[in-house]
């Protein structure tokens, strides 16, 4: 088995070489999700900004406004802290030390818990639902405090039947993994 260095860096390579599958089944995957009575109950969400090989979520942002769900994004925070914001809009988005579009931070506008939490990652294991991401471990620690829902768009390049890499006691199982067939792992 890879160290999770040695996946990430192969699997990067993998989603780049991936992206348009990966936008193509964006959609599907945001039909499935919006089908959901996890995502059809919550009134608020925390979502990432996608970057070019990850599933599209600009869509998913429209589509919560729309429904009247309260978006909440990430942000960085020091001691690889992450807080999650109000969706000011992309026009009000700022780069984040990695380059990720971010809300500016307002204390008094912390959302210590989105209703639906749609995790990000590179890799995700059918077998036990633990998600591997970028490496920062913000998502690590932000889960071991969370009690939300938490659910993730799987797309043919991210989905393994085992994890290709080392699963720590600290990471914490996605609880809903949804594929691009429409199968929904629980």
């Amino acid at each position: 088995m890879a160290t999770k260095a040695e996946f990430r860096t192969r699997q990067l390579k993998r989603l780049q070489e991936a992206a348009a599958e990966t936008q193509a089944a964006s959609e599907t995957l945001m039909a499935t999700l919006i089908k959901t009575t996890v995502w059809q109950q919550a009134k608020s969400i925390g979502i990432t900004v996608s970057g070019p090989f990850e599933v599209a979520t600009a869509p998913i942002i429209a589509a919560a406004h729309a429904a009247a769900k309260a978006v909440f994004l990430p942000r960085v925070m020091p001691k690889r802290q992450m807080v999650f914001l109000p969706d000011p809009g992309h026009e009000h988005l700022v780069k984040s030390a990695f380059g990720i579009p971010e809300p500016a931070y307002q204390a008094d506008l912390v959302e210590p818990a989105p209703d639906l939490l749609i995790v990000p990652g590179i890799g995700f294991s059918l077998a036990d639902r633990y998600r591997i991401g970028f490496g920062g471990g913000y998502y690590d620690r932000f889960l071991a405090e969370y009690f939300g829902h938490t659910l993730t768009l799987v797309p043919p390049v991210m989905a393994f039947p085992q994890p290709d890499w080392p699963v720590d006691p600290f990471d914490v199982p996605i609880e809903t993994l949804i594929l691009a067939n429409g199968d929904m792992i629980r």
